[in-house]
């Protein structure tokens, strides 16, 4: 059995490795390592596969968030409404431009952000909505853009987790999580589903003026070269990494279908079983698997994570200190919230290997030992 791993990058590196190899070596011999024909060419490819009118590629997920919130004119003393339990970087950015992050809770069934909650935390401070689309399953987007647009409030998806996911409205409209709200921002981090082999990011939107001010905004903030209309920073997806990754697009959805067959597989195998909650799947979204989080039930967690490590099996806990627990937050009286939900979550979530290239006997061996654990 091959050593078990998160994610195998490099196994699936070899699959592509001729055509990655091709493109690579082809900026290479361009010398246009920054900006030009392939970014772009990247950026357009990425925009029809997402539906979207506009992407603007940069550096990464956290910078595509920090460029949204700058761009939307979000300023010190306005408050965006945000899950606790999510990555750092979701309210890091916030809180670097001075704008107060409102945490709430999720469904613990999705572990999206919670509708009824986010409409209670609304104040006439509040300027945006910040959905994460966490472990790969959609925020439900249809409600949050109704309660956005009765109170002018801009949503940005926080879509690192969730590319390629369809999310499926009421009236039978299919979009791509992350080009619903006013902003979509994703990363490609190399463990992301679409992943490069360094760091980047994008930034959707269907809005011409919107798009115009995040492409500034992104690049020093300059209309031209050496002309700066608003303050900016400095954050470019580089020509080596747009070329693997236009690479990789082409193999999302296969990529997509992978992880749902290694989900299936975890699904079928723990079904039943009264100390294990298996990942929840909503009727109106496609689960892109970005990771397979069981929720366990009267199980210690953290002995379960030792057990599995002890033996070779690889798993992580996304995540065990929610953000209004951070140091980083008390400033902004992160400690007086009371969010049970959340709490409850960290104590209990725990996610195993899942990429395109899992087998059927490495997930065997694994559920064969994360069945031992719970069942003794």
């Amino acid at each position: 059995m091959r050593p078990l791993q998160m994610v195998d990058t490099k196994t699936q590196y070899h699959k592509i490795k001729e055509e990655v190899d091709a493109a690579v070596i082809a900026v290479m011999e361009s010398s246009q390592f920054i900006g030009g024909n392939v970014v772009n060419g990247f950026a357009s490819n990425l925009a029809a596969y997402h539906a979207s009118k506009h992407v603007i590629p940069c550096a990464n997920g956290t910078d595509a968030l920090q460029i949204a919130m700058m761009a939307l004119g979000l300023k010190a003393g306005d408050e965006v409404i945000t899950p606790s339990f999510t990555y750092i970087a979701t309210v890091e950015v916030a809180a670097l431009l001075g704008i107060k992050p409102i945490f709430v809770e999720v469904d613990p069934k999705t572990f999206c952000i919670d509708v009824a909650a986010i409409k209670k935390a609304i104040t006439p401070l509040t300027k945006a909505i910040v959905p994460v689309h966490l472990y790969g399953h959609a925020a439900d987007m249809e409600p949050i853009m109704q309660l956005a647009a009765k109170h002018q409030l801009y949503v940005i998806e926080d879509n690192a987790q969730g590319i390629g996911n369809d999310y499926t409205f009421s009236n039978g409209t299919i979009k791509k999580t992350g080009s619903i709200g006013h902003i979509g921002c994703t990363s490609f981090y190399p463990s992301k589903n679409l992943g490069a082999f360094g760091d980047g990011g994008a930034i959707f939107t269907n809005d011409d003026a919107l798009a115009e001010k995040l492409k500034m905004i992104a690049s020093h903030g300059q209309s031209k070269r050496y002309y700066h209309d608003v303050i900016g920073c400095n954050s470019r997806l580089d020509a080596m990494q747009a070329a693997i990754l236009n690479i990789k697009l082409a193999h999302l959805d296969e990529y997509i279908v992978a992880r749902r067959k290694a989900a299936d597989y975890y699904d079928a195998a723990f079904a039943g079983n009264k100390n294990i909650t298996t990942p929840f799947r909503a009727a109106n979204n496609t689960h892109v698997f970005h990771q397979y989080t069981l929720l366990l039930n009267n199980i210690n967690r953290d002995a379960l994570h030792q057990f599995l490590a002890d033996k070779g099996i690889p798993s992580m806990i996304y995540y065990p200190v929610p953000a209004h627990r951070q140091k980083m937050f008390d400033a902004f009286g992160g400690s007086q919230y009371h969010l049970p939900v959340t709490d409850w979550l960290t104590e209990r979530v725990i996610s195993l290997p899942i990429h395109t290239e899992l087998d059927e006997e490495q997930q065997q061996f694994i559920v064969n030992n994360v069945l031992e654990f719970v069942n003794r």
